[in-house]
C-alpha cells in the first residue's frame, strides 16, 4: 500500500509505517539536512527538497505516486509551548497540509502536531477542509510513553478515511494503549544501549523549573535544543540527584536522544556533512519512531477489516456524556485492562467487581489504584447497561 511522507524532517513518522508493514514510496520536507539525514537512513532515497507552502506545486508532485495514505507532521513551533504561540507562517502548514490532502484525495492521512494544534484557528479551518472533502476523522491526543517511547511526549493525531464515521478509530487506539511506561534505563537496557549514567541534564525553559530528571522514568519531551549544564548551574530542589552528584551530571549525546525518540541503533547521524544544531533540531522534531508505529499498526487493523466497534462507542459515550478528555480515557482503558488480566475469564458483569476484589493480585494493589480500577468497571458497565436499555 504506497504512503506518502509530507513534512518527513528525519524520517520518524517513516520508520514507524515501515515497521508496520507499509511502503514508503516518497517524502518530502523543504529542510535540505533533514532530507540528506533520511536518505542516508531509509532505503531508496526517495526523499526530495519540496516547498510544501506551495500546494498547487505540492499536489503537482504527489498525483504522479498515487498514494493511498498520506503522514505528515507540519511544523508546529507556532504552537507549542517553547514557540511563540501566535499563529504564523508555520501554524498555517496545518492548513496547508488539509488542502494537499483534499487535492489529492488519498483514501486515508494522518496528520501529526501538538496538542495545543487543535484548539487553533488553522487546525479548525483544516477540519472542515477534510470534512467537507468526505473524511471521517479521528481526533485524538497520545502520550507517546504508553505506546512503548521512554518519554512522556503528548501529540495530537488527526486521522482521516474517506466514508469513514467520525472516531472510527478510537476502539483501535484505546483498546492497545499501554498500562505504565517505561523509563529510560529499561527501554536501555531492552534494546541493549550503553547507559553510563543516573541521571541528565535537560536545559530548562525558565530556571525556575528543575533540569536534572532520573533515567529511572520517562524522559520529558526530547526538543530541538540540546545544551550543556552551565558551570553556574544551582541545584533546584525537584532536580533528581543529589547536591554531591551534580558536577557529574551532564546533558544527553545526540545519540542518546535519537534512541530515547526511538530510532533503531543504527540510525546515521554521523558524517552526513551537518552541523551540529541542524542534528538536535532534527533529532528533536522527530515522531518518536514506536508512537508512529502504534498509530499505523492501529491503521493498517481498520484496513484490515478490524474495528472495534463496541470499543468506539464507549469512548464517544465517554467523551459525548461523561466530557473526558484522552488522556482520562487513556487510564480507564488501562484500569478495565489490568483488572481483565486478573480475571481473565470472567465477563464485565454486576459480580465482576465482587469477584475481582477477592483476587490476591487486587488486594496488594494501593487504595487509589484500587478505586480508580472499581470505577472504570462502573464506567464500562453503565454503558453497556445504557446501550441495552436504548435498544430496547
Amino acid at each position: 500500500m504506497p504512503v506518502m511522507d509530507l513534512f518527513c524532517g528525519c524520517g520518524g513518522m517513516s520508520y514507524g509505517f515501515r515497521s508496520a508493514g507499509f511502503n514508503i514510496v516518497a517524502a518530502f520536507d523543504s529542510w535540505e539536512s533533514a532530507i540528506r539525514c533520511y536518505n542516508r537512513n531509509i532505503p531508496g532515497e526517495h526523499a526530495s527538497i519540496l516547498d510544501l507552502s506551495n500546494v498547487a506545486a505540492a499536489v503537482q508532485a504527489i498525483v504522479p505516486f498515487n498514494p493511498t495514505i498520506i503522514i505528515g507532521g507540519p511544523p508546529c513551533q507556532d504552537f507549542s509551548n517553547a514557540g511563540t504561540r501566535i499563529e504564523g507562517v508555520r501554524a498555517n502548514l496545518t492548513y496547508l497540509y488539509s488542502e494537499i490532502i483534499t487535492g489529492i484525495m488519498p483514501q486515508y492521512f494522518v496528520m501529526e502536531n501538538v496538542p495545543r494544534a487543535m484548539n487553533s484557528e488553522a487546525y479548525r479551518k483544516a477540519r472542515q477542509n477534510y470534512i467537507n472533502a468526505g473524511y471521517g476523522l479521528t481526533e485524538v491526543i497520545l502520550d507517546a510513553s504508553k505506546c512503548g517511547v521512554p518519554q512522556k511526549r503528548n501529540r495530537f493525531f488527526c486521522i482521516g478515511a474517506l466514508g469513514a464515521p467520525h472516531g472510527f478509530l478510537y476502539g483501535n487506539i484505546f483498546t492497545y494503549y499501554c498500562d505504565g511506561e517505561i523509563s529510560v534505563r529499561d527501554y536501555f537496557i531492552e534494546q541493549r544501549y550503553p547507559l553510563d549514567i543516573d541521571a541528565y541534564y535537560r536545559h530548562p525553559t525558565t530556571y525556575d523549573r528543575r533540569a536534572v530528571y532520573s533515567v529511572d522514568y520517562a524522559s520529558p519531551t526530547i526538543r530541538g535544543v540540546n545544551r550543556p549544564k552551565p558551570p553556574t548551574y544551582n541545584r533546584h530542589p525537584k532536580d533528581e540527584t543529589t547536591e554531591e552528584s551534580m558536577e557529574n551530571i551532564r546533558h544527553l549525546t545526540k545519540r542518546e536522544r535519537a534512541y530515547i525518540q526511538t530510532f533503531p541503533g543504527d540510525f546515521i547521524i554521523e558524517g552526513l556533512d551537518i552541523s551540529n544544531g541542524d542534528i538536535e533540531q532534527m533529532i528533536g522534531n522527530a515522531v518518536p519512531v514506536l508512537l508512529a508505529e502504534f498509530v499505523a499498526r492501529r491503521l493498517n487493523e481498520y484496513i484490515g477489516g478490524i474495528f472495534m466497534e463496541r470499543d468506539n462507542a464507549f469512548v464517544d459515550w465517554l467523551k459525548s456524556s461523561r466530557s473526558y478528555t484522552d488522556r482520562t480515557i487513556g487510564d480507564i482503558y488501562s484500569r478495565i485492562r489490568r483488572a481483565q488480566e486478573f480475571l481473565p475469564e470472567q465477563p464485565l458483569n454486576k459480580y465482576f467487581i465482587t469477584d475481582l476484589e477477592e483476587t490476591p493480585e487486587f488486594a496488594e494493589l494501593s487504595t487509589d489504584i484500587k478505586s480508580q480500577m472499581r470505577r472504570a468497571i462502573r464506567l464500562r458497565i453503565a454503558f453497556e447497561n445504557q446501550t441495552v436499555s436504548d435498544a430496547q
